[in-house]
């Protein structure tokens, strides 16, 4: 199987997954004791949702670009997503990071100097 990931990045699984990866890294940081992430199923540090690959199938927007607007999100989903949103930059208005962040980049960004 040939498996490219630039064609789904930014999709719903990605969502959920990176989501989650925030809230645990958030988590851990606020222990004094050290921690180490392994991550087996890291693709690129980064994935530009411009690329060819992902205006092919535009599965972020089904993930990451529904993001774009939380207004008629609970005030409790908006804040266990925000420090998700708080990884992912700048974003244009159909909520379309500049560059969409990996497990890798969304580690480094979290852990601890």
């Amino acid at each position: 199987m040939n498996y490219r990931h630039g064609f789904h990045a930014g999709n719903f699984a990605d969502v959920f997954k990176h989501a989650l990866l925030v809230r645990l890294l958030v988590y851990l940081r606020r222990k004094e004791t050290p921690f180490r992430v392994i991550e087996t199923h890291a693709g690129e540090g980064a994935y530009d949702l411009s690329a060819e690959e992902a205006q092919r199938t535009l599965e972020w927007r089904g993930g990451v670009g529904r993001l774009a607007d939380l207004s008629g999100a609970s005030a409790e989903v908006r804040t266990l997503l925000a420090p998700y949103i708080d990884c992912l930059g700048p974003r244009d208005h159909e909520g379309k990071p500049a560059l969409y962040p990996g497990s890798p980049s969304i580690a480094q960004k979290l852990m601890r100097p």
